[in-house]
């Protein structure tokens, strides 16, 4: 059994009676990179550090502004102003003080993912709005075979019940991940055949848009919108708690459960290991003296 502190217990005992203690001492020794600490992964932030995990990177340049409050777990009206990682790596380690969170005033982009994300790494948690740096950063981590979710639009969605998750050419209603598909397909070599999958898991909702009209109204066509509509500080998509939270909710979900599957994977295949060296052992001749 795993050396656990008896404050980490007190903390997370229900974890391990819900997952098990091989698989919380797999989440005290887990590093999860979340990468965006907004709407989405600010939540996602906040449910993997109550979920035990040991260490946490969070990635992120934008400040925090007053009209964040509806949609991310961070704002607060002392907090406007500050940066995101910063007052988020303070809220987890009051969380968890054994937490390591460790911060990157950044965005990523493909010329700096290799420096943001390193071997010491077992998960990352996508949570960025960025069509170009999504598809970078999905191409990045299948190469290195890391555990890892993708979220869509959570902007513009009213509706917490339509949230699921599935491949990720398998979405629909969601014009961020389907753009990203296409870049994957263009500058990456994903595959353009529709029959096949990427294996990468992506949540996504599959509620219909919600459109600002412009007349402070709402609508459900694109029709007229520029490329500027998105969800930010200064306007563009609407966007609430329940489902941004929700999205973070089971994108962490997602995170923890593929890299429990991979973590007993390599455990067992260790078990195999060591079972076979035995075997072999107990058949070699002795020596005689």
């Amino acid at each position: 059994m795993a050396d656990f502190s008896t404050d980490y217990l007190n903390r997370f005992g229900g974890i391990g009676r819900l997952y098990g203690n091989q698989a919380l001492a797999a989440l005290q020794r887990a590093h999860f990179v979340v990468l965006g600490i907004g709407g989405v992964g600010s939540w996602a932030a906040e449910a993997l550090a109550r979920t035990g995990v040991g260490n946490l990177t969070l990635v992120d340049l934008d400040d925090i502004c007053v009209s964040n409050s509806n949609r991310q777990v961070h704002t607060l009206a002392d907090t406007i102003g500050q940066m995101k990682t910063e007052v988020m790596a303070q809220r987890l380690r009051a969380i968890n003080p054994e937490l390591n969170v460790h911060v990157v005033a950044d965005f990523i982009h493909a010329q700096n993912l290799s420096t943001i994300i390193t071997d010491a790494h077992t998960g990352v948690l996508d949570a960025i709005d960025s069509t170009k740096s999504k598809a970078a950063l999905i191409a990045f981590c299948k190469r290195r075979k890391l555990p890892f979710v993708t979220v869509g639009s959570a902007g513009g969605k009213r509706d917490p019940r339509a949230i699921t998750s599935g491949d990720l050419t398998r979405t629909t209603n969601d014009p961020l991940l389907a753009k990203v598909r296409n870049t994957l397909r263009r500058e990456y070599g994903f595959s353009r055949n529709t029959r096949r999958v990427f294996s990468v898991e992506a949540i996504y909702s599959t509620e219909q848009m919600t459109y600002p009209d412009g007349n402070g109204e709402t609508c459900h066509s694109a029709a007229g919108l520029g490329d500027s509509v998105r969800l930010d500080c200064s306007g563009g998509f609407g966007a609430a708690t329940m489902v941004t939270g929700s999205f973070g909710f089971v994108a962490a979900s997602r995170l923890v459960d593929i890299y429990l599957r991979k973590d007993a994977l390599k455990s067992a295949r260790r078990q195999d290991a060591r079972v076979k060296q035995e075997l072999e052992n107990e058949q070699q001749p002795e020596n005689d003296s």
